[in-house]
């Protein structure tokens, strides 16, 4: 299967082509276009023609565009779950779950493109401002680069192509290569819902080439960025003064410091730890369980993880597949190497199953092991008992990241001492960080990013503020 890039609402062929292969399996899955500096420039000249087209689209016209990419992914729902099944062994259970999100997304997007609104200025409020009307508009930014992960390939992209057409801007998309024909399938019913040509692009290929090219570009007004700490760090400095969202890496932690029902906590830590094998930025990492309610945890998560179901992304039973690479399963053997030479205990996997690394559980992890302050992006979860709370809020904040944070409480008074001290972008009260709906302001502190997502925010971040004064 030849795959074509997308290119000023057309398709069309590349001069070079990569293989594109199954996770899980080493199945081909199709020839996919190598995108040049050359192309590139193209898809960035069409947005910016986009741009001026989409810009004036009325807020409906935009909204129903929306509405009808919603109404298209709900038509062929199970073909986009099965597509990311294959290309980034995603279980079809969370695929299908992914898939309903997107559509709830794009929902959202239509609904926020007739949202978008200035405010009146009280210009009599100043000495000088009698006899003066002032109001303020919202405008689109213009050109979007979109740079996106391979984890969640049909939401995240959603993230950024619905607040950015809600808003009137153009996109031109670069997906992650293991991950290209869910924007490819995107890109279709974009078109088929009406979008005017150039208003996304789709460019393929390696993102240490193609994303130079975006990022430089004097076209390209606004970047947006999901992705390595690394990558968004070298983005942020080659961008100069465009407007740059980075949403980056996390080790996601949750406190255990009182419930009724440690069971149901263990059970939805399990969830929020190996659903996607842990390759999820708000996955859960590492667990503070106070001292008391320890043994009675462990025993219950591990209960829990025995119950998941390993084996191919195409069956109905897999909770978990494979990583997304070979490279990823050996980075991750090496940490727990070094972990249980600094005296943690695996009590639970550790061990490969076939090309799937079993869910794994750690116990006495050191705190400045990889395995507890860098980002796993694997199914791997550090336990660790702790006396006091204030103990329990130092370990969380021992990071240089700071994404997501839950605490399981019954105590009101500690939930919000816990909220206000833990220094992250979210607090999930009575669960864990792994929790996420589509509508909610979502992003980090430290090293886990700048901005916003979530539409609303994100089309704050994708437009400008122009003021107007009248004298009266």
């Amino acid at each position: 299967m030849k795959k074509s890039l997308f290119l000023n609402g057309s398709w069309q062929e590349a001069s070079e082509y990569y293989e594109l292969t199954s996770p899980y399996n080493g199945e081909v899955l199709g020839s996919i276009p190598l995108a040049s500096d050359n192309e590139v420039e193209q898809a960035i000249m069409a947005a910016e023609n986009g741009a001026k087209q989409i810009k004036k689209l009325t807020a409906l016209e935009r909204s129903k565009i929306l509405e009808k990419v919603s109404v298209l992914f709900e038509e062929h729902a199970e073909e986009a779950a099965l597509i990311l099944a294959k290309e980034c062994a995603k279980p079809l259970k969370a695929a299908r779950g992914e898939v309903g999100r997107t559509i709830e997304t794009y929902k959202f997007a239509a609904e926020e493109a007739k949202r978008i609104h200035g405010e009146t200025i009280p210009m009599d409020a100043a000495q000088s401002g009698r006899g003066r009307f002032g109001y303020t508009v919202r405008e689109p930014v213009g050109v979007v680069a979109a740079i996106t992960p391979f984890n969640f390939p049909f939401n995240l992209v959603a993230h950024k192509l619905g607040p950015a057409i809600a808003s009137g801007n153009s996109v031109v998309l670069k997906p992650a290569k293991q991950t290209p024909l869910s924007a490819l399938f995107t890109a279709d019913l974009f078109q088929k819902a009406g979008l005017p040509d150039g208003g996304l692009n789709v460019v393929t290929g390696k993102g240490s080439e193609i994303g130079d090219s975006l990022v430089k570009n004097d076209k390209v007004k606004y970047i947006t960025f999901t992705g390595s700490y690394e990558v968004g760090l070298s983005i942020r400095e080659k961008a100069k003064l465009k407007k740059v969202t980075l949403e980056l890496g996390s080790n996601s932690a949750v406190i255990i410091d009182s419930t009724e029902d440690i069971e149901g906590a263990a059970k939805r830590c399990v969830e929020g730890a190996f659903t996607f094998s842990g390759q999820v930025c708000i996955s859960v990492q590492r667990i503070y369980v106070k001292e008391t309610l320890y043994e009675d945890f462990i025993e219950s998560f591990v209960k829990e993880t025995k119950q998941l179901v390993l084996g191919d992304p195409l069956s109905e039973e897999a909770d978990l597949s494979s990583l997304i690479h070979l490279n990823e399963m050996e980075r991750v053997e090496g940490w727990l190497e070094e972990a249980v030479q600094s005296g943690a205990f695996i009590v639970e996997g550790g061990k490969r199953s076939g090309n799937i690394l079993m869910p794994t559980v750690l116990t006495e992890a050191d705190h400045h092991s990889l395995v507890n302050c860098k980002e796993a992006f694997a199914p791997v979860v550090t336990i660790t008992k702790y006396d006091d709370l204030d103990e329990a809020i130092s370990f969380v904040n021992d990071s240089e990241y700071g994404l997501q944070a839950g605490i399981y409480t019954e105590s009101v008074k500690k939930a919000f001492e816990v909220a206000q001290k833990i220094e992250v972008g979210g607090v999930m009260v009575n669960d864990v960080p792994t929790f996420r709906v589509d509508q909610m302001p979502y992003g980090g502190v430290k090293n886990s990013g700048t901005g916003r997502e979530g539409i609303k925010y994100s089309i704050e971040e994708m437009t400008e503020m122009k003021l107007i004064t009248f004298k009266l």
